[in-house]
């Protein structure tokens, strides 16, 4: 079996390469197209609908997206193609070769009101072109039958930049950090993502009838603060040198940016946990997991003769 990969350099790309190669042969174009012609730049979508046509793929994953949530502000154009516009071509594609599509989105198109975990069926309403572009995108595939979308929230790996790794360089750096404890959510690993993404496509090839969306995130939940809390808390146990004294709670409305973001990105994932029989482990197993893998190595010791 074809697999069809865009997005294989990011977190949960690069994860899913590995996840996925105990299902069939994973394909996975750069954003550069390389000697075989293959185009994985989902800006160009002659080249991708020209990929998907030469490859003939049985699955086609998309993780790749346009996340510069700030910088989506003033570029909607192109977050709109990446974000909207290819994930319904390959919707089109996938639907003209028979292939199972499966697509990423985000907490993003909710407007973060409440406290309640959103479910699948709650109305959205984004705040920002980020999050309306991704909205347009999981629509568009929704239109194709035998698709899954994993809506999913605050995503990190032990490859690439995250907040946590932002979190040690800050805690390395300052003595006081100051971190918003108003946004609640679920820190949710790339590792998890993409384990659970292999499971439920192996079951959706089998059984069709479970196609749709499904939000999976990782179990409990915390603010942005009680993340970073817990990050530098373990980090120091791990061995790492920080000269972080305080980590100061603060709201949102104290840290402006160009696009808005939700105050409560909490998930339901009930649906996904029932229907492909799945335990979904505490958000903090994943990020100390991480954190045991980029830790810096122990000190070297002296002897004195």
């Amino acid at each position: 079996m074809r697999i069809l990969l865009f997005g294989s350099t990011g977190q949960v790309g690069w994860e899913l390469r590995r996840s996925l190669s105990v299902l069939g042969e994973v394909i996975a174009p750069g954003r550069i197209p390389a000697a075989d012609g293959l185009c994985g730049d989902l800006s160009d979508l002659d080249g991708l609908a020209a990929t998907i046509r030469c490859v003939a793929p049985a699955v086609i994953v998309n993780a790749a997206a346009y996340t510069a949530v700030d910088k989506a502000e003033g570029d909607a154009n192109t977050a709109a193609r990446i974000n909207a516009e290819a994930p319904a071509m390959m919707a089109r594609a996938a639907g003209a070769l028979g292939a199972w599509l499966l697509h990423y989105s985000t907490d993003y198109v909710f407007d973060g009101s409440g406290t309640r975990p959103w479910a699948e069926e709650d109305a959205t309403g984004p705040l920002s072109v980020y999050g309306q572009t991704k909205l347009a995108g999981e629509q568009a595939v929704q239109g194709y039958a035998r698709h899954t979308i994993l809506r999913t929230s605050w995503v990190y790996g032990a490859r690439g930049g995250n907040f946590a790794k932002t979190m040690l360089r800050l805690g390395a750096e300052r003595a006081t950090l100051n971190v918003i404890a108003d946004q609640w959510g679920a820190p949710t690993s790339a590792e998890l993502l993409a384990d659970v993404s292999a499971h439920a496509l192996a079951l959706s090839l089998r059984a069709p009838a479970v196609a749709g969306l499904y939000h999976c995130a990782a179990g409990g939940e915390t603010t942005w603060h009680g993340y970073a809390s817990y990050v530098l808390e373990q980090a120091r146990a791990l061995g790492w040198a920080l000269q972080a004294q305080s980590v100061n709670a603060i709201p949102t409305s104290s840290y402006p940016t160009p696009a808005a973001r939700p105050l409560n990105s909490r998930l339901n994932t009930q649906r996904v946990r029932d229907t492909f029989g799945l335990a979904l482990p505490p958000w903090q197993h994943g990020v100390l997991r991480m954190l045991q893998e980029i830790s810096p190595p122990p000190a070297p010791t002296t002897s004195s003769a």
